[in-house]
């Protein structure tokens, strides 16, 4: 037994290393053979080109591929904004680094918007535009030059990183896409039958919608990324996009359903609750099957077409068994939300058993978006901060006149926007600095101490390999990832490569501190103006944000609107959830209002659906659209009187229209809020005026 754990980990220790070992060696290929094809070709600057590599590495081919097109888009970009500032202010050098600063900030601003690679692109618009405008500053005229020089160098360094990566040993992302989404799919299976089952308790529904969010926002970043492998991958995209939809509908109306049935048994209804509870009941059969992450998702239609008819065959007894109008009104409007749930369970293991199958055939049935949601104020904070930098070190350039502003203002302009979408910048410039410092000493000693030993690029690998295997192997180490990526920019960027090297010890040295002083400057500029990304204010402007989705779902036009509040939702929900600490007052506070607004927008939803699709008299469509402007209201300014409104409002509506069988689909929507209202444990129940008051309404209807 003990020799046995043993092996087993030793043999997990050895697959991890392998894998940390073979991304160091993929990475030195790539960077020498960049550095010998720059050499080759004769480019000024083959240190830029061998940047590039460090820049884009990843273990994971599609992340590699990822990047480097961003990162390839973002140069492009670049290179034409600094070509455009160097011509529009040639000889005016104030406008000429106050319209630098702005650019590079306004990009800093927009990388916080993203939350995967296409960050990057931002980052390097604004680099790549400092490094082609910067050095010509004396001498606007050679700005063709430079712009095609940086192209070329930037370009090459991706293109060697994205072969390499793809061609030697490549690690695919859609292993690794293929293996979260069948272990999603397990995993949710499993829950539900379960929850069928009514072993989930109020809690443990929170937690998992805490893990569904995750594995949302996780399957749409990876698919994002898996697009750049294989023609495969991209003709599976718009699948996995409605897979992930129909993943987030789905979870929402099993939490509207699971609340439901809930508040019924708090509120002493254990009749309605009793029969619903019997009326889903051959769910659990369907999905008491060996589902595993590796088992086929078809097997389960034909059990979920099943258990829809024993449903429909149940449903007309169970209803005879209500004892009074009020009952009834609960149990129709718990079988509505079931055969939404059924109806959606089954779209989505339809969709899943379209993906495990080894070809798609057909279309997608439904063309959806992933839409982000992003804090425009927190972003114009990242821009400003950057541009006061820019903006420190062009004031103190032009006062001093320094001969290495230059420098100083480059590495401020990676930093800067590098960092802005940290969630504590703080701590990644000071890792990154500490690498940095690092990587410059042992820069340092290769430089003067080897290097002039030595003659030919092959001994140049040689000697320079195992200096430069340290900061590979420091940045595939989780714990030291971060010194690890600024060791390998500091030993590049002070190292420059070149096919003429000089060996200047205090152009070393000067070049060295300007760099030092950027790092301190962006450094001192995180302390002073502290990113909006994890801190209070901008978690409060999310929780509004969330809030506000509650509008959006009452005013937003229809086509598209649920896939948008969905994504959006999980989205926000997911950037405060890593923001905030696991189990806190904070965090369970946001999952109480994340829980309210899922279901009642979704409900809201749901009900304009049922409206646009129905003739309405006007006094009663009136009374509705009172009512699902009280409830945006109650959501976007939560207190008392806007609570009062909107309870009021559901009762008077409900009671205009409950005796008018037609429109019970109506009905049945309004009862979904007039519950959601009157849960005294839902986030809502810190603004109820009075026990008694909410219990005189109990059943307006």
């Amino acid at each position: 037994m003990a020799a046995s754990r043993t092996r087993e980990v030793f043999v997990t220790t050895l697959r991890e290393e392998t894998t940390t070992w073979l991304f160091v060696v993929k990475s030195l290929l790539a960077f020498y053979l960049t550095g010998w094809l720059a050499m080759r070709l004769d480019l000024p600057q083959p240190s830029t080109a061998m940047l590039t590599t460090i820049i884009v590495a990843n273990r994971q081919t599609g992340m590699v591929l990822a990047k480097s097109f961003y990162r390839a888009i973002g140069t492009v970009v670049g290179a034409l904004a600094g070509f455009l500032i160097v011509a529009l202010f040639p000889q005016q050098r104030v406008l000429f680094l106050s319209a630098l600063s702005l650019w590079v900030g306004g990009c800093a601003g927009g990388a916080t918007l993203y939350r995967n690679f296409k960050s990057y692109a931002f980052v390097l618009a604004g680099y790549t535009a400092a490094i082609v405008a910067l050095p010509v500053i004396n001498n606007p005229l050679e700005v063709f030059h430079s712009v095609v020089w940086r192209l070329s160098e930037v370009l090459l360094g991706i293109g060697v990183s994205a072969a390499v990566s793809d061609v030697v040993f490549p690690s695919r992302i859609r292993d690794d896409l293929r293996r979260i989404c069948r272990a999603q799919f397990a995993n949710f299976i499993d829950f539900v039958q379960r929850a069928m089952c009514g072993k989930v308790a109020r809690a443990d529904l929170e937690n998992a919608h805490l893990r569904f969010v995750r594995d949302a926002v996780t399957v749409e970043d990876l698919r994002s990324s898996v697009i750049f492998e294989d023609p495969e991958a991209r003709a599976r995209s718009g699948h996995m996009l409605l897979l992930n939809q129909r993943f987030m509908a789905t979870s929402t109306t099993l939490q509207t359903l699971h609340h439901l049935i809930n508040r019924l048994k708090r509120k002493g209804h254990e009749v309605a609750a009793d029969a619903l509870i019997e009326l889903y009941r051959p769910l659990a059969g369907a999905l008491d099957a060996p589902i595993e992450a590796g088992a086929a998702a078809r097997v389960l239609l034909p059990r979920l077409d099943g258990a829809r008819q024993a449903i429909g065959e149940r449903r007309a007894a169970l209803r005879a068994k209500m004892s009074s109008a009020y009952d009834m009104l609960d149990f129709d409007t718990g079988a509505t939300l079931v055969d939404r749930f059924v109806d959606e369970l089954y779209a989505y293991v339809e969709t899943a058993s379209q993906l495990q199958a080894p070809r798609l055939f057909g279309a997608v049935a439904e063309r959806v978006r992933f839409e982000r949601g992003n804090d425009y104020l927190g972003s114009a904070l990242a821009m400003l901060r950057t541009s006061l930098v820019m903006g420190a070190l062009s004031v103190y350039w032009i006062a001093s006149a320094w001969p290495s502003g230059a420098s100083a203002m480059l590495l401020a302009t990676v930093f800067a926007g590098l960092f802005a979408a940290a969630p504590n910048p703080n701590q990644w410039v000071l890792h990154t600095s500490l690498g940095f410092v690092l990587g410059t000493c042992a820069s340092f000693i290769c430089q003067f101490f080897v290097l002039p030993l030595m003659d030919g690029f092959g001994l140049l690998v040689a000697i320079s390999a195992p200096f430069l295997m340290i900061g590979m192997a420091m940045m595939a180490w989780p714990m030291t990832a971060r010194e690890g990526v600024g060791y390998c920019m500091g030993f590049t960027l002070t190292l420059v490569v070149r096919n003429e090297m000089h060996y200047d010890v205090v152009f070393f040295w000067n070049d060295t501190l300007a760099q030092f002083i950027g790092l301190g400057v962006t450094g001192l500029a995180f302390m002073l103006i502290p990113p909006a990304i994890g801190s209070l204010w901008l978690r409060r402007r999310q929780l509004e944000q969330l809030r506000r989705q509650v509008r959006l779902a009452a005013t937003a036009p229809l086509p598209g609107l649920r896939a948008r509040f969905e994504s959006v939702n999980h989205d926000v929900f997911g950037q405060v959830v890593a923001q905030t600490e696991r189990g806190s007052q904070a965090s369970r506070n946001l999952v109480a209002w994340m829980l309210s607004i899922n279901e009642v927008g979704r409900t809201l939803i749901e009900l304009r659906n049922d409206m646009a699709g129905r003739p309405l008299p006007e006094d009663m469509h009136e009374a509705i659209e009172r009512t699902i402007d009280a409830i945006a209201q109650l959501y976007e300014h939560p207190d008392t009187a806007s609570y009062a409104y909107a309870r009021d409002a559901v009762a008077a509506t409900t009671a205009m229209i409950g005796g008018d069988e037609a429109m019970w689909p109506l009905l049945n929507h309004l009862n979904v809020l007039r519950l959601a209202l009157l849960d005294e444990q839902s986030v809502l129940g810190a603004y109820m005026p009075a026990r008694t008051t909410t219990q005189g309404v109990a059943h307006a209807a």
